[in-house]
């Protein structure tokens, strides 16, 4: 597993019966989370006392029933790194934090001038991790307001005039135009969804799509690549399994597993998602 333990302003207080207690900065919520399947007795006594809650629709999506009045946005912090959240459509706050894990192995493993192309992007966590190690990043999603969003992260930590390129297209298309342009990058990031359209409507489909998009992105690291980093919420697909494709396409060192949190009531960690990080 991969715990992202160094939270200060994030806290999972509690997982139980489909749903997650978190705390957000000074504002505690309920979202939920099909990973905590069990059903046991609740261990924290903020469950009844929770500032909103994200209430699941029989039909799909849901909506936030509000306990108390909350700002439309306000900042946390992950280290030296701010982020804006905000209860937002389909139970997102605005950032994944499990990724902090992720975060800090980009920091680690670039340095000051590498090239980084971050894939399905959202809201810049990632991209600020490697604007924060002096690279130069390329962000590229679909969605013009989640690209919006990452712009105030980026502005937010002072990095409104660093050497950040924002795109909004479909990113293996992007992918296919720098190929033809002979760009090359030192790392790569992506974090593709289950299922998803581009900006033009192109459908896609994680498990059908990803061998295509790997084989894209190896055309284009450069001679002194450093690392690939595969993210995945995908029901049904494994470490294990985009681990080994990944081999099959990049080679060098594998490294693979669950994305978790530690459950503060619990004593143990709840993983969300998993990741496959390629070392060359």
């Amino acid at each position: 597993m991969f715990i992202s333990d160094q939270w200060q302003e994030y806290k999972l207080l509690d997982a139980n019966n489909g749903e997650r207690l978190e705390k957000w900065g000074d504002f505690t919520l309920v979202r939920p989370d099909p990973t905590a399947f069990w059903n046991l007795e609740k261990k924290h006594p903020a469950w009844d006392k929770a500032d909103a809650v994200y209430l699941r629709s029989q039909s799909g999506g849901g909506e936030w029933k509000f306990n108390k009045k909350l700002p439309e946005k306000w900042i946390i912090t992950y280290k030296d790194m701010q982020f804006w959240v905000k209860p937002m459509g389909f139970k997102h706050m605005g950032i994944f934090p499990e990724q902090a894990t992720n975060w800090d192995f980009i920091r680690e493993n670039l340095t000051q001038g590498d090239r980084l192309l971050n894939l399905f992007a959202y809201t810049g966590g990632a991209s600020l991790a490697a604007a924060k190690a002096g690279a130069e990043v390329v962000h590229v999603d679909a969605s013009k307001g989640i690209i919006a969003i990452a712009k105030d992260n980026a502005e937010l930590n002072g990095f409104a005039n660093h050497p950040v390129r924002y795109i909004v297209d479909d990113c293996a298309k992007f992918v296919a135009r720098e190929i033809r342009r002979g760009n090359k990058y030192d790392a790569i990031i992506m974090d593709p969804p289950s299922y998803g359209r581009g900006t033009n409507g192109e459908v896609w489909k994680l498990e059908e799509q990803i061998a295509d998009l790997l084989l894209l992105c190896k055309q284009v690291l450069s001679e002194k690549a450093k690392f690939v980093l595969i993210n995945s919420y995908t029901t049904g697909i494994s470490a294990g399994g985009i681990g080994a494709l990944a081999k099959i396409v990049f080679g060098g060192e594998i490294s693979e597993g669950e994305l978790a949190l530690p459950i503060e009531a619990r004593n143990v960690a709840l993983p969300s998602g998993c990741v496959v990080r390629v070392a060359f």
